[in-house]
């Protein structure tokens, strides 16, 4: 499903975008007491793990790494088969970890920084948006962070902040500059097994039966595909619904627009309350 316009420069004011984000949370949120997003990560360099990823069950987002040697044809045959896609953007780390060609890092010029960019999403075909792969070190940059939401922007792209780092500043510049934009709630598989996945998998449903809405990362590892091969379907029978990255992220964008709104009224029409008179009572004469 395309969300057409979520990310225009009149965005922040649109009505046809705010009754698109209102139509992505009726349609994906009503039937649900939580909402969640999954995003597999770092698919393109294995061709079987990338199919096993593409073929699991519900809505699952699948982030592809540029570059790769499988990335393109993985991309092209998860769009096939109308799975969510994302560029996996590698960005420069705090640990200097080798990131593979032409990723993105400070010092770059706009128009390198621009042309790297291009080239990285021409390689997954049909991406929807970008997350960050590595990036502690670039997410960190305000003025890297403002080029890469102005282009999210103009070419319709949303943003998923994979938080590498707690000192990020991408998902407040996306907001402030009118980039659809979420941020990962909880890893699945920093450690690879089993039981600890599960773990995970069941803080990522608390959060979102918490807040209403959760977003949880792992990677193609077989201990995290055999897991969610046989939990993802369990979901709808616990309440819980599964949506793209995008979805969520929509949802998240209403409510956040929402308060902030309710919270302006508030602040203009709170002192008029407070100011005004209290009316008097009208005096009740005895009857005689």
């Amino acid at each position: 499903m395309t969300l057409p316009g979520l990310n225009s420069r009149h965005h922040r004011s649109s009505p046809g975008a705010v009754c698109i984000l209102l139509l992505a949370t009726l349609a994906f949120g009503a039937r649900a007491d939580a909402v969640i997003a999954l995003i597999i990560d770092d698919l393109g360099d294995s061709r079987i793990k990338g199919e096993r990823a593409i073929d699991l069950p519900g809505p699952v987002t699948l982030a592809v790494l540029p570059h790769t040697r499988w990335g393109t044809d993985l991309a092209r045959r998860a769009y096939e088969r109308q799975r969510e896609v994302m560029l996996h953007l590698p960005m420069a780390n705090l640990g200097n970890v080798p990131l593979g060609p032409e990723p993105l890092t400070p010092r770059l010029s706009r128009h390198e920084f621009r042309s790297r960019l291009a080239n990285a999403l021409k390689r997954v075909p049909g991406a929807r948006g970008i997350n960050n792969h590595m990036g502690s070190a670039l997410t960190q940059e305000p003025r890297e962070m403002t080029w890469l939401m102005q282009e999210l922007r103009v070419r319709g792209l949303y943003f998923i902040d994979s938080r590498t780092t707690h000192k990020t500043v991408a998902k407040r510049i996306a907001h402030e500059q009118a980039v659809l934009a979420s941020s990962r709630d909880v890893f699945l598989d920093n450690v690879r097994d089993t039981a600890a996945i599960d773990v995970q998998f069941r803080k990522l449903v608390r959060i979102a039966r918490d807040r209403g809405t959760a977003l949880g990362i792992g990677h193609p590892y077989p201990e995290t595909l055999a897991y969610l091969e046989q939990r993802l379907p369990a979901l709808a029978d616990e309440g819980v619904q599964l949506v793209p990255a995008s979805h969520l992220a929509a949802m998240q964008t209403i409510r956040r627009n929402a308060l902030a709104r309710a919270g302006a009224v508030n602040a203009v029409l709170a002192p008029r309350f407070q100011q005004r008179p209290r009316p008097q009572r009208p005096q009740l004469q005895e009857g005689s």
